[in-house]
């Protein structure tokens, strides 16, 4: 499986900005997906997950109302559309495909995109 997360950039605070992450070598739509992120000298954060076919979503308290977790089954991408961009958000953001267990945990994942740096200025 090859996943391949794009989309990041700088922005100045209060933007809105959509990453995508293409995914190959399986059956995209048999698997829930994930986004995390990570900072500089910080664990690996948990932001989102969706379920195979895109109904149910789940996101961590510290994203809900501004993050959006959406996919495209026809096109095999993932998507996360972020608004109202913070100066806190700035990070690597990796999308995962889901295997097991608790979806906030990065063990849950068996396969992570290469990231996409997100810079927020203020």
């Amino acid at each position: 499986v090859q996943l391949q997360a794009f989309g990041g950039g700088l922005v100045q605070a209060g933007v809105s900005l959509r990453l995508s992450c293409a995914a190959s070598g399986r059956t995209f739509s048999n698997y829930l997906m994930g986004w995390f992120r990570q900072a500089p000298g910080q664990e690996r954060e948990w932001l989102a997950t969706i379920s195979s076919s895109g109904y149910y979503t789940y996101y961590a308290d510290s994203v809900k109302g501004r993050f959006t977790i959406s996919r495209d089954n026809a096109k095999n991408t993932l998507a996360l559309q972020m608004n109202s961009l913070k100066p806190e958000d700035t990070a690597v953001y990796y999308c995962a495909l889901y295997n097991s267990g608790e979806y906030s945990y990065t063990g849950s994942y068996d396969y992570w995109g290469q990231g996409t740096q997100v810079t927020v200025s203020s």
